[in-house]
């Protein structure tokens, strides 16, 4: 009795420790992963499905991206554009001939009579349909990180984009891209909690965006790669993205592994956008490159 009596407290004692702990863990969302992977561990390369694209759903659907959040994707490209009453939509192109059973610009229909069409997969008609911006906003909150392609040029359509994000709260999962980085002070000081995403399309560009304040991520081209300047901007704390998007996915798609293979030997990249994100998923696990 004396035995169990002096060792019950330190059992009492750990499996409280036991059960905070697994509290803890389950309290963990995916966005904590993905946060805690895009700040401290650059040594581990982040996906970016390109237009939420996969094997199973249309690209830039609900769906579509559900399916990355399930099987443990980074972040998701998203194209915004706006209808004729608007309101801010996903789609890529400029009309609706090619992703949809539905014909004409996306700005010449409103919300609800771009509802109507249904979206495209592999030449068939789907069932799903156009989504709103907020209604990915609702679906990834506290789960994915987002890419917003803008696709729109006026500032009053990004203060739109602003406040909803605000609305929702979600300033901490937002790569705002930028095609030109001479934007990148104006958009921090609608928001300086919204991160920038600036594309740099040469060397000169990019000494250029690493001297600007809070910038933590670069779109790069491969037209002007350099060890020696990927290594820059990762000294600086920034992550370096680059798309596998053509060349090397093409290569992917003819040979398993050849085209990550020829991606990743090229140093210091540590987000790459593809359109084959569960296989590149499953390349970094085996190289032990994701967690």
């Amino acid at each position: 009795m004396k035995i169990i009596a002096s060792t019950l407290p330190k059992r009492i004692l750990f499996i409280l420790i036991l059960f905070i702990g697994l509290i803890s863990a389950a309290q963990e969302t995916k966005l904590d992963s993905i946060l805690m992977d895009f700040t401290y561990h650059p040594e581990r390369v982040l996906i970016a499905a390109h237009r939420a694209t996969n094997d199973h759903y249309p690209e830039n659907s609900l769906e579509a991206i559900s399916e990355s959040i399930r099987i443990g994707i980074d972040i998701i490209e998203v194209d915004i554009r706006q209808s004729k009453d608007g309101e801010l939509v996903i789609m890529h192109d400029r009309t609706i001939d090619r992703t949809t059973n539905g014909s004409g610009k996306v700005d010449d229909y409103t919300l609800s009579e771009l509802k109507n069409y249904n979206l495209i997969f592999n030449d068939l008609v789907t069932e799903y349909k156009i989504p709103t911006f907020e209604e990915v906003l609702q679906l990834a909150k506290g789960k994915i990180l987002l890419d917003i392609d803008f696709k729109l040029e006026d500032m009053a359509s990004i203060k739109k984009t602003y406040a909803l994000i605000e609305k929702y709260e979600m300033e901490n999962q937002i790569l705002f891209f930028l095609y030109d980085y001479k934007e990148t002070p104006r958009l921090q000081e609608l928001n300086p909690k919204i991160r920038i995403m600036p594309r740099a399309y040469s060397k000169k560009q990019v000494k250029a965006l690493l001297k600007m304040d809070h910038i933590d991520i670069i779109h790069v081209d491969e037209s002007y790669y350099k060890p020696r300047t990927m290594r820059r901007i990762a000294r600086s704390g920034a992550r370096v993205w680059m798309n596998a998007l053509g060349k090397y996915d093409a290569m992917e798609r003819q040979e398993k592994n050849s085209g990550f293979d020829a991606l990743l030997s090229k140093k210091f990249i540590n987000v790459i956008q593809t359109d084959l994100p569960e296989a590149l998923l499953k390349y970094l696990r085996s190289h032990q490159l994701h967690r």
